[in-house]
């Protein structure tokens, strides 16, 4: 059984205008994926999948492209565990914006790829602010690609071909991307840098959030103050870990507004729980509502010493105009080297680097020598920022000399 018969010198772009991508959907034609994707040096793919209605990320679709063509597996009636065998392999993996989608295939394949190339991360080494693919491939290889629909459903089948194009085109150039990008990247010296991004993306740390951190995404956390903060930190947690048992969205165990009411006025009788603003009493069984008022409880007997404030809290409100200023110095030397700030430093490592902290990436590799040491030696009181006279902004030692890359 062959998935696609294609001239040895058509390309994956070729495939996706033809239609020509294979639909994946028995045991067997993944298994022909695999033998045909295992000693590929360079591939690429894409997923599709939903989280809407569930807590974890639920794999609708599989887009592969590799040199010979492209291929669409379908999850819903196939099971993509075995693909792992290709993410285990010393290949490179192209995709673009592949964050979530690592996290997708972790829990459909139980891992990432051995390498990645992204694309997006690649573009920003070359001046670009994370483009859209859409961008992306229409100002590097000259296509357009099929306009999304962001209400496309695609767990439902079948799919129609004008969905099916859309997927394909999704994979269809990314490796002429991954051509392009990585001989401009030689070119400047900067492959190596967005190898090891990539390689960083590769280690980051995904799936169930930490329970004891989920109420930093709430809405006015700021406006919390003494108990009510760990008693927000221990329902979220909570909510967090009957979400993912349950397999929902949070807000399905309890609504942010029925949370954040929680911490403004800790209840602690049922009565008062059932009068709490935004929250579905007839939704919260009499287990469920005890297990709540437990949790309200901890909260209020939670020392000040134990709960996780966010990192951007209250502790850096004396470096505010500092971090903002080192945070514009940034934003230009993005500008002057061609490279995306968002790639140079975050507001969150700048604060921690002003502190004296740690900074991660800003304290190794190529980071270090471009942004962690000029702001360091900044906050340290052995540099200053000043104007250049032309509008800009530079680091100059405290004996006026300019300072390399500033």
């Amino acid at each position: 059984m062959i998935l696609l018969r294609m001239a040895d010198d058509a390309g994956p772009e070729r495939a996706a205008r033809a239609g020509s991508a294979a639909w994946v959907g028995t045991a067997e034609a993944l298994d022909q994926l695999i033998g045909q994707l295992i000693d590929q040096p360079v591939w690429a793919f894409d997923t599709e999948f939903h989280r809407e209605k569930t807590y974890y990320p639920q794999l609708a679709l599989l887009q592969v492209a590799w040199p010979g063509g492209i291929a669409l597996v379908d999850p819903l009636a196939v099971d993509v565990a075995p693909f792992a065998q290709v993410l285990a392999a010393p290949s490179t993996a192209v995709a673009h914006a592949a964050d979530q989608d690592l996290e997708v295939l972790d829990r459909a394949c139980g891992r990432g790829p051995a390498r990645l190339f992204d694309t997006q991360l690649a573009a920003g080494f070359l001046g670009m602010s994370s483009p859209s693919l859409s961008s992306l491939v229409e100002r590097e290889v000259g296509e357009r690609l099929p306009k999304a629909d962001r209400l496309t459903d695609w767990s439902r089948r079948p799919l129609s071909a004008g969905q099916k194009q859309y997927a394909a085109a999704d994979v269809a150039h990314l490796l002429d991307l991954h051509r392009g990008l990585a001989a401009r990247l030689e070119e400047r010296g900067r492959l190596g840098w967005a190898e090891e991004e990539c390689a960083r993306l590769l280690t980051r740390a995904r799936g169930p959030q930490d329970p004891d951190t989920a109420w930093w995404r709430l809405k006015d956390t700021r406006s919390l103050r003494g108990a009510s903060r760990g008693v927000a930190q221990e329902v979220a947690a909570w909510r967090e870990r009957r979400a993912a048992t349950l397999d929902v969205p949070p807000r399905f165990v309890l609504a942010d507004l029925a949370l954040l009411g929680i911490a403004h006025r800790p209840p602690s009788t049922e009565e008062e729980l059932v009068g709490i603003r935004g929250l579905d009493a007839r939704s919260l069984k009499p287990p469920v509502r005890a297990a709540l008022l437990e949790a309200v409880e901890r909260g209020r007997q939670l020392p000040a010493s134990a709960v996780r404030a966010p990192m951007t809290d209250d502790n850096d409100r004396d470096l505010r105009a500092a971090t903002t200023l080192a945070g514009a110095w940034v934003a230009q030397l993005g500008r002057d080297e061609e490279i995306d700030p968002a790639l140079l430093a975050t507001r969150t490592e700048l604060t921690a680097l002003l502190h004296g902290r740690s900074a991660g990436r800003l304290d190794e590799g190529w980071r270090r020598d471009l942004v962690g040491t000029p702001v360091r030696l900044l906050a340290a009181g052995g540099a200053s920022l000043a104007f250049d006279g032309k509008g800009g902004l530079l680091i100059e030692e405290r004996s006026h000399r300019p300072l390399e890359g500033g």
